[in-house]
């Protein structure tokens, strides 16, 4: 409970931290780019807009996430911060639709955007920003074993590519190519919904009890390894990569006695745990040879 609450308050720094950052990008790439009428520009300070808002998302999942478990949830509310994280997605999906809304609109357009040097600084100074709070929230998402912090930092890497996408915009558009600004801006909508798919693609296996261990061979490994234990089957896993539940079925000999099966049964469980720190629970079904 301590080690919860713990690495809760440690996410939550991160996340309010980041949440700072986003917004202050944003404001910079959205006034610039309202300035230059950049649609690409503008597109990319919506994108780092909604960052913000997704931390906002992450902020309220993990308020959910880590209280005690219950008479209603026994197995704890983790799954909460990976419900929440689809939040994240269907977010990424709105902007997407957003942008390719406004920049087919600007093809019938006779508004030239306006590219000044202030408009360079500022995209690369922002991108800048956005690899290193991708890099620093990755690590933290994974030394935390948080799926908001790792989807987030998934969105972050988008940003990155797609403040690149709105460097080389500018350029074209500066070289005389202004069609290539709401172009640009389709191409960041599309990463913007590929992020959102991929933090949906993997929430999604959680929530659907995807296994988590492929590997069913190790398990047997370390249960045959126990002794007493005769043949190990029908091993099951699901959960969070950082919270997994086993059952699996044992068989042993015909006239082994209940305190015996027992202690085999608790020898399983504790070399399961050492062996995989991230099993939370066990469950063996103990049958007889044959």
């Amino acid at each position: 409970m301590l080690t919860g609450l713990k690495n809760y308050k440690k996410i939550k720094q991160v996340l309010i931290a980041v949440l700072a950052l986003n917004w202050a990008i944003a404001i910079a790439k959205m006034f610039f780019g309202l300035i230059a009428r950049s649609s690409s520009m503008t597109a990319d300070g919506f994108h780092s807009l909604s960052d913000g808002a997704s931390n906002i998302i992450g902020l309220a999942g993990i308020h959910f996430a880590f209280r005690a478990e219950d008479i209603d949830h026994p197995y704890g509310h983790r799954k909460y911060e990976t419900f929440f994280s689809l939040g994240i997605a269907f977010l990424l999906f709105l902007v997407a639709i957003g942008i390719i809304h406004d920049s087919l609109g600007r093809f019938s357009s006779n508004i030239a955007p306006e590219i000044n040097s202030a408009s360079f600084a500022v995209m690369i100074i922002t991108m800048a920003i956005n690899f290193v709070v991708m890099r620093y929230e990755n690590k933290k998402g994974v030394q935390l074993n948080s799926d908001i912090l790792v989807s987030d930092s998934m969105h972050t890497r988008a940003d990155i590519f797609t403040s690149l996408s709105v460097i080389l915009a500018l350029f074209a558009v500066k070289l005389g190519f202004p069609l290539i600004d709401p172009i640009t801006s389709i191409i960041i909508s599309i990463f913007i919904a590929y992020s959102g798919y991929k933090i949906m693609l993997k929430s999604s296996a959680i929530l659907c009890d995807t296994a988590p261990i492929l590997n069913v061979k190790q398990i047997t490994d370390i249960v045959l390894s126990v002794g007493g234990v005769k043949a190990c089957h029908k091993i099951r896993t699901r959960g969070r990569p950082d919270e997994i539940y086993v059952d699996l079925h044992v068989q042993v000999d015909n006239d082994m006695r209940m305190d015996a099966a027992h202690k085999i049964s608790y020898a399983i469980e504790s070399s399961l745990k050492e062996s995989i720190p991230q099993i939370a629970d066990v469950v063996v079904h103990m049958e007889p040879v044959g």
